[in-house]
């Protein structure tokens, strides 16, 4: 009967550096991104002091960018909305911090709730396509908060009517408004 472990065998992987893998500068996959909204909407300290509200329009402010995405933290008071959009070639994931924002497509509508979480525990978000024409509002009595992940960062936002688009943003810095 052989008592040793198989980690007195193999010896302490840690300390053999050569053989880990090395660690990711940035997410590249969307379920890392998802990981990294998730782990923005644990830590109140990040996001809860810059919330502000705009009546007139949805706040939004630039949280973070990295390697090519970007994160914006977004405020809705009730009745604002984004009209029917697409993010062009860039993909999308959002999650609601607070209140409630509803995403209407040519599927319907689904609401999503600040701290929501799935099956599993985990907080819900969304993932939106490149290309995929979607509409947020916030259809409550409340405030709500918001958090968007773009990879690429948001280059194009064609905005839709009825007949298809109806004209382009070209974000910027200074005025692009995320959704």
């Amino acid at each position: 009967m052989n008592s040793d472990s198989d980690l007195q065998i193999a010896g302490d992987i840690l300390a053999v550096q050569h053989l880990l893998q090395p660690a990711k500068e940035h997410p590249t996959t969307v379920a890392e991104f998802a990981g990294l909204a998730r782990s923005i909407a644990a830590d109140r300290s990040q996001w809860a002091p810059l919330v502000a509200y705009d009546a007139t329009t949805r706040w939004y402010h630039r949280l973070r960018t990295g390697p090519g995405y970007e994160v914006w933290l977004l405020s809705w008071l009730p009745g604002q909305g984004t009209g029917a959009h697409d993010h062009g070639g860039s993909t999308g994931y959002y999650t609601v911090l607070e209140g409630e924002l509803t995403e209407r497509t040519e599927e319907g509508a689904r609401t999503l709730t600040g701290g929501a979480r799935d099956a599993s525990g985990t907080v819900s978000g969304r993932v939106v396509t490149p290309g995929r024409v979607h509409e947020l509002v916030n259809d409550s009595l409340e405030p709500a908060v918001s958090l968007h992940l773009y990879f690429p960062g948001l280059t194009d936002m064609p905005m839709h009517g009825r007949a298809g688009v109806v004209h382009r943003f070209a974000p910027s810095a200074r005025s692009v408004v995320p959704a």
